[in-house]
């Protein structure tokens, strides 16, 4: 079996599965049952001055038949006093030493209120710090959160003044309702951040209910934003950690958040940049024991890739990811729909004829037994087709000969500016 252990910027951990700082890690007793079940490490829920929270405060979006698609929530910070999670910290650190635990901290944006809170969490035994700039709502009306977090010289300041007190490994988490979150995490970096991790939740409404009007959930028939977070939002985040890791400024071990739900999620975060990867909504839609499959299928994965450890795998598809205008604008694909498979259920008809190129055209055999076939010169190969086919390997996108030397859009335009061309020139150039 591979190597499943990881090093986070120092903090050691068995595999690279964590629960994230959420309520699945509000309590000792929650981690305590988490590590037992199998998780590598934990980010205790954010601590603070201890708030009040509200009844009701989650939702979800349920979609296609499938709960939970989507996860939203109006849960502010740890409710319980400092003093009680603490004691629960150095009681859960004793019995599982080998296990990665984290705190996630949130207090006002001043250097005293920093070091007071890092020199109390550091002395009941953290492995590490993780700097809760993300949280979108309720703490960021107080100034906290991702109110620090959109403000590149506060996630800066901020991170420094953790840095002073600090004798663990600092984390900070960004938050991902800001234009670029490449700039808060090169500004996190340059406070001296040991680590980034990302994406924290989203603002959202998650809906409205249609009898009483409510916004869902809400508190007495008020609502607010909320976080969102679950696999709806594992593409977002997958771009954004990408993002930060072909940035070399953006040049610290990173921790993925967002959507991740099985072994496969946590491969694509690990090979576009991840060290590893926290899981919350998963866990909170399966309950802890889901990290068994977690563990079993990475293992299976590693070895069927031949690698020896899991930490071969990070960044492996960084190199891949680029700008729109570095892309082969002669790379062709095409559609093939494969007669013995398809079952001429149509859809892929009325994608293309109604939303995309009008290439796919329904034919009668010699038999009468109508077909679908695509003409390929009109094929752009936008994969649409394949996308909407209900059957795994009926419309098939075959890569084409390459009809002329590679060019990019970039390579283009910088062709055309040596060549100071005219429109007549560049009408000789995309020739």
């Amino acid at each position: 079996m591979a190597d499943l252990s990881i090093s986070l910027a120092g903090i050691r951990s068995p595999n690279p599965f964590w629960l994230a700082s959420a309520p699945p890690t509000n309590t000792g007793y929650q981690v305590q049952r988490a590590f037992e079940a199998g998780w590598g490490g934990a980010v205790w829920k954010t601590l603070g001055e201890p708030i009040i929270n509200t009844s009701s405060r989650f939702a979800a979006v349920h979609y296609g038949g499938r709960r939970v698609a989507g996860f939203n929530n109006i849960e502010l910070i740890s409710d319980r006093p400092l003093e009680v999670n603490l004691k629960e910290i150095r009681e859960t650190k004793k019995r599982f030493p080998n296990h990665a635990l984290v705190a996630s901290l949130m207090v006002e944006p001043t250097r005293q209120k920093w070091h007071e809170i890092v020199k109390r969490v550091e002395d009941a035994g953290v492995d590490g710090l993780e700097l809760n700039f993300g949280c979108p709502h309720g703490m960021a009306e107080r100034g906290m959160g991702a109110a620090s977090g959109q403000q590149p010289d506060l996630v800066e300041k901020q991170t420094m003044w953790a840095k002073e007190a600090a004798r663990t490994p600092v984390i900070v988490k960004l938050t991902p309702n800001i234009t670029d979150i490449t700039v808060t995490a090169r500004h996190a970096v340059l406070g001296g951040a040991d680590a980034v991790s990302l994406i924290n939740t989203i603002n959202s409404l998650a809906g409205v209910d249609l009898e009483s009007w409510n916004t869902i959930p809400h508190v007495g028939g008020k609502g607010a934003h909320g976080g969102y977070c679950g696999p709806a939002v594992k593409p977002i985040a997958l771009n954004m950690l990408a993002e930060c890791a072909r940035d070399p400024r953006v040049n610290v071990p990173m921790s993925g958040i967002g959507g991740i739900s099985t072994w496969e999620d946590a491969v694509e975060f690990m090979l576009m940049g991840a060290t590893g990867v926290q899981v919350c909504t998963a866990a909170m839609h399966h309950g802890f024991r889901i990290v068994e499959e977690m563990v079993d299928g990475l293992n299976r994965y590693l070895d069927r890739k031949g690698l020896a450890s899991v930490t071969e795998l990070t960044g492996k598809s960084v190199s891949r990811y680029s700008d729109w205008g570095e892309l082969d604008l002669n790379y062709r694909v095409v559609a093939r729909i494969h007669q013995d498979t398809c079952i001429n259920c149509n859809k892929c008809h009325i994608a293309c004829e109604d939303t995309s190129h009008q290439c796919i055209d329904m034919l009668t055999g010699s038999s009468g037994r109508p077909y679908l076939q695509v003409r390929e010169d009109d094929c752009v190969g936008c994969n649409l087709c394949s996308i909407v086919c209900p059957v795994d390997g009926a419309i098939e996108m075959v890569e084409l000969p390459a009809a002329a030397p590679m060019l990019t859009w970039n390579e283009r335009q910088r062709v055309l500016a040596k060549l100071g061309a005219d429109s007549i020139e560049a009408e000789a150039v995309e020739g």
